[in-house]
């Protein structure tokens, strides 16, 4: 059997009449006249194929259907009703939807602060949540899954194809077992740590970074030993902690405190390079940087987006999150759990 559409006009009289119980009295209320409304319920009944009121020269009464109809179309009514405000919000970018992926560093200390924020100032999006390496946000991107990522790199080698909005930029740090004999010493001896065995992250998770490690071993002539490779940043700690190698590691995963690993500093680190090739370390004696990146696509049109990005780009830069300019911004609800991929 195929349902009839029912104009919204049909259940506000409806709901008049079930309030007054009387047709002249709904007549007034909806400032029409009595036979069109009487009509329209009568039209409505015929609809749904049950009898709302009992009528009587008497008296107006609901019938089991109808006192059972009210509530139900009371929150109809109510709904529609807010619908456009509701269009504007979502045009606005103040209702939707923000899939955002993120690495673990950027997870230590700013990500909760800024999902707290935003979702305080724009509780009707729901920002989900997608914890992943750059190589599989990339993945999500292609296929539509995410909205934005914040990526870790190597300044300025965020993914072309997207845009993107630098939010961090720090450096590496070396991750060394408490045990070992280099770790409380005043001044490492870098070309020394740099014969130790190493942890790192496999070279496609982040390429970029990868490569200005290695650079540093050949700067300083040597070839790293890889001793273990690892995804996340929380278990290469772990791994060092069991003894495996070093890691070098961006300075946001300091805030992981792994009692029996030992972070140092580029600062810590370069007393004797320049017995080893007289130039220094890269960089003129300072660690690899990386850099973390809010990215997402410059084709989006989705305004919830629109709004998030301009409120991480005021939030990043130490301003208020300028929430008002965010749906005319030039980059393009319950909240949801932390997904891992």
């Amino acid at each position: 059997m195929k349902e009839t559409l029912i104009d919204v006009r049909a259940w506000r009289q409806f709901v008049a009449v079930a309030e007054e119980l009387h047709f002249g009295r709904a007549a007034v209320r909806l400032h029409m006249t009595q036979p069109p409304l009487t009509q329209g319920i009568a039209q409505l009944e015929r609809s749904l194929g049950v009898l709302l009121f009992d009528r009587t020269r008497r008296r107006v009464a609901l019938t089991p259907a109808g006192e059972a109809l009210l509530p139900d179309v009371r929150d109809l009514l109510e709904r529609a009703q807010a619908l456009p405000a509701r269009a504007r919000a979502a045009a606005a970018g103040e209702v939707g939807r923000v899939r955002l992926g993120f690495v673990s560093t950027i997870g230590f200390e700013r990500l909760p602060g800024w999902v707290r924020e935003f979702r305080a100032a724009c509780p009707q999006v729901a920002l989900e949540l997608v914890e992943a390496t750059g190589d599989v946000q990339r993945a999500l991107f292609a296929r539509g899954e995410l909205d934005a990522g914040l990526m870790l790199h190597s300044p300025g080698f965020a993914p072309p194809e997207l845009a993107r909005h630098p939010v961090a930029h720090e450096p590496l740090v070396l991750a060394m077992p408490a045990q070992h004999p280099l770790a409380h010493a005043p001044q490492p001896d870098l070309v020394q740590v740099l014969d130790e065995p190493l942890v790192v992250f496999p070279r496609r998770i982040v390429p970029s970074l990868y490569d200005a490690i290695l650079d540093l071993y050949r700067a300083a002539g040597r070839v790293p030993v890889v001793a273990q490779e690892a995804i996340q940043m929380q278990t290469i700690v772990n791994l060092v902690w069991g003894g495996l190698g070093v890691a070098w590691v961006p300075e946001s995963v300091t805030q992981f405190r792994r009692d029996g690993v030992v972070y140092r500093t580029g600062g810590e680190l370069f007393g004797h390079v320049e017995a080893v090739d007289g130039k220094g370390a890269p960089g003129g004696g300072r660690l690899p940087v990386c850099e973390t990146s809010l990215v997402w696509s410059a084709s989006s049109s989705n305004p919830a987006l629109q709004r998030f990005v301009a409120f991480i780009q005021a939030r990043s830069a130490g301003g208020a999150p300028g929430l008002q300019a965010a749906a005319g911004a030039q980059a393009p609800a319950d909240a949801g759990a932390v997904r891992e991929v």
